[in-house]
């Protein structure tokens, strides 16, 4: 199987000669009298994209087949005269209610036979034949009217697909269910046997006998879901190429986008859509109740860097204040919103984009804050988007410069997929869980961590942190396997290497595909109880820490090859390795087989960075972030983000980008809560 990473893939820029600025315009929900007024404030703001179009179908075509561009032209004229340029989207996620009311059995089908109403976006099955044919007619419209127009240096295929409607359980969906497995299996034999049909007696003599996996009245086989979650991820990428396609036709030399929603949503397979854009953008919004998000925050944009390969990315959506949909939308602080935006842009994006530009007087989102408020100019808001459209423009030399790093974590949307089905040990078993878990302790001791697929190559990474592959495919394994070998440095925790592409178990103990390569073998998983916890103690000195806990899972393992770092001294694993350290090759191989308290697991990274040859910044306070972008030239800029209440000061020479580039002799006082960018060499 091919490897489903971007790597290689070169990516287009978008026709711009600045770090991109400004958010989703909505026109068509205001009278034509505010428009130049909107055009003039964008100015003053520093705005130099916005993305036009998004849910504007039932006004670009009223009725089937007859088609109302003027007011869009127009719109696009006066952005195009103020020198602000066009991410234009095709309007497809918002299906007009003519087209609904005509098809009615294209409304999507939930698990439970729910049918799905008019009235909200993505009301649509993304196998129906008559939505496919009704977008492509307005997507091919659009592009020929508006290839090559000057504005528009962008095309946004759509929006956020997966995002309300990622499966369909409709009849439409389940014979396009049919003939995706027909394609990938061949023969009803090959399905059988890979989907474990013998038990409880499912086994198919047809492709015409084989259902979506509705609700019914236990467990549904696993891996029938795991291949549904995968046919739904790809009728979405389908849609999505088809409307590509046909702009790309029409207008060959603008570069081609869809939002994702990177680390927010798991409904598709994002790996396999990176590959099938031109410029990798995502969506990303706080979780407002959450402690220290903006840690969420980084690794959203680690995520979508990765996903792009490591070059520059956009970030097509975020909000100036509070959203809506939450349970309590807090409202950003004064600063906060600077922050957000310049970690993002710290961790690769050369984009800062905001939903929305003017705030909604009506519909579901009008709570949702936006570049220009309820209350209008005279607000801290209001100076807080014109003042960071002036930051960004000081900010300009960083485009195109990369951010490097030594570190990678593995993340694959099919083990996260696999992880959510029923019937597991413990449900404490959480894909997001472990990976959170590893990533926080990296970025509060300043390492900077790429993603990667696991069958990527692993070579350029000093050390690979799995935290959460459940699915192990035989060559994601032997990956794995030959890097570490190779000289790498690995640290895997539990629940890791369990299961093969369909879902079976790997035969011989667990973790499965990695025994041999982590030098254990696990013969039976010992999950806690809920607020149960175990002490840990030291075996050896490899670790730097005498005694701590661990929380949720432990298990009866032995060692083959590997040595004890850290055992259990009570509990169901009392006496039994909890942390494990193995030569193998060139490399080492670690094994956490258990959730060690925080300070626990900083001292095992900590062992693990050693080995690898890592080296974390010293000196760097809790809650302060520093990340570096390099340039071609050799430029290296130092973006530090204070997230705490006093003041930092960081120790260096350069020029102060977001103070005119000043000279800074010696030190930089980055202050409590603000940013500072430090351009070292180059210019």
């Amino acid at each position: 199987m091919a490897v489903e990473s971007p790597e290689g893939r070169a990516a287009r820029r978008i026709n711009l000669d600045a770090i991109a600025y400004g958010g989703d315009y909505n026109p068509e929900q205001w009278p034509e009298e505010v428009w130049e007024e909107d055009v003039a404030l964008m100015r003053e703001a520093g705005v130099n994209l916005v993305s036009l179009g998004i849910f504007s179908w039932a006004r670009l075509e009223p009725r089937p087949g007859e088609f109302d561009f003027g007011w869009l032209d127009r719109v696009i004229g006066l952005l195009h005269e103020a020198g602000i340029r066009i991410d234009l989207a095709t309007p497809t996620a918002a299906a007009p209610a003519w087209f609904l009311a005509a098809n009615p059995h294209v409304r999507p089908v939930t698990a439970d036979g729910t049918v799905l109403g008019y009235g909200a976006r993505q009301t649509y099955c993304p196998s129906s034949p008559e939505y496919a044919e009704a977008a492509a007619r307005i997507t091919s419209e659009l592009a020929r009217r508006y290839a090559g127009h000057p504005a528009v240096v962008l095309w946004h295929i759509h929006n956020e697909y997966g995002c309300h409607v990622s499966r369909c359980y409709c009849e439409q969906s389940v014979l396009a269910f049919r003939e995706w497995l027909a394609e990938r299996y061949k023969t009803v034999d090959t399905l059988n046997s890979a989907w474990g049909s013998a038990f409880w007696g499912q086994l198919y003599s047809s492709f015409d006998e084989i259902d979506a996996p509705r609700l019914a009245p236990t467990g549904v086989n696993p891996a029938q879901e795991l291949d549904f979650r995968r046919f739904s991820s790809d009728a979405l990428l389908r849609l999505y190429t088809r409307e590509r396609d046909i702009v790309r036709a029409l207008d060959p030399d603008v570069p081609v986008t869809t939002n994702f929603m990177a680390g927010l949503s798991d409904n598709v397979d994002l790996w396999r859509w990176a590959r099938e854009v031109d410029v990798v953008s995502t969506d990303h919004y706080l979780t407002a109740a959450a402690p220290d998000n903006h840690i969420g925050l980084s690794l959203s944009a680690d995520l979508t860097r990765s996903l792009a390969g490591g070059q520059p990315w956009l970030l097509m959506e975020h909000s100036t204040s509070a959203v809506n949909w939450q349970p309590r939308n807090v409202a950003k602080r004064p600063g906060e919103m600077a922050r957000n935006s310049l970690a993002h842009f710290a961790r690769g994006a050369d984009g800062i984009l905001f939903f929305q530009w003017r705030a909604s007087r009506a519909g579901a989102e009008k709570y949702h804050s936006a570049m220009l408020p309820h209350a209008g100019t005279d607000t801290r808001l209001w100076r807080e988007v014109t003042a960071l459209g002036a930051d960004l423009a000081a900010l300009r030399e960083v485009r195109g410069s990369i951010v490097p790093a030594e570190v990678a974590i593995v993340w694959d949307w099919e083990s996260r997929w696999g992880m959510e089905l029923g019937f597991k040990p413990s449900v404490d078993l959480d894909f997001r869980e472990r990976i959170d878990a590893y990533y926080e302790r990296l970025w509060r001791a300043g390492v900077t961590v790429d993603f990667v697929h696991p069958g990527a190559d692993l070579g350029g990474y000093k050390l690979v942190v799995a935290p959460s592959m459940y699915v192990a495919r035989t060559a994601w394994a032997e990956s794995l396997r030959a890097y570490v070998r190779d000289g790498g440095t690995l640290l895997a925790s539990y629940y890791t290497g369990i299961v093969d592409e369909n879902d079976a178990v790997h035969l011989g103990g667990y973790p499965g595909a990695l025994r041999d390569v982590l030098g254990v073998r696990v013969e039976e998983f010992l999950p806690l109880l809920k607020g149960q916890q175990t002490t840990l103690a030291a075996e050896s000195a490899a670790v730097q820490a005498a005694t701590g806990s661990a929380t949720r899972w432990a298990e009866d393992l032995a060692l083959d090859g590997a040595a004890a770092v850290l055992r259990h001294e009570d509990g169901p694993a009392a006496g039994k390795p909890a942390v494990t350290r193995h030569t193998f090759g060139e490399g080492t191989a670690w094994y956490v087989a258990t959730a060690p308290d925080p300070g626990t697991l900083d001292a095992i990274l900590r062992a693990a960075c050693a080995d690898a040859g890592v080296q974390p910044p010293s000196g760097l306070p809790d809650g302060v972030e520093r990340v570096q972008r390099r340039g071609a030239d050799g430029t290296v800029y130092e973006v530090v983000i204070n997230h705490t209440g006093t003041d930092f000061v960081l120790s260096g020479t350069g020029r102060d980008l977001l103070a005119g580039g000043t000279p800074v002799d010696s030190e930089l006082t980055v202050p409590a809560g603000g940013v500072r960018v430090l351009a070292v060499g180059g210019l």
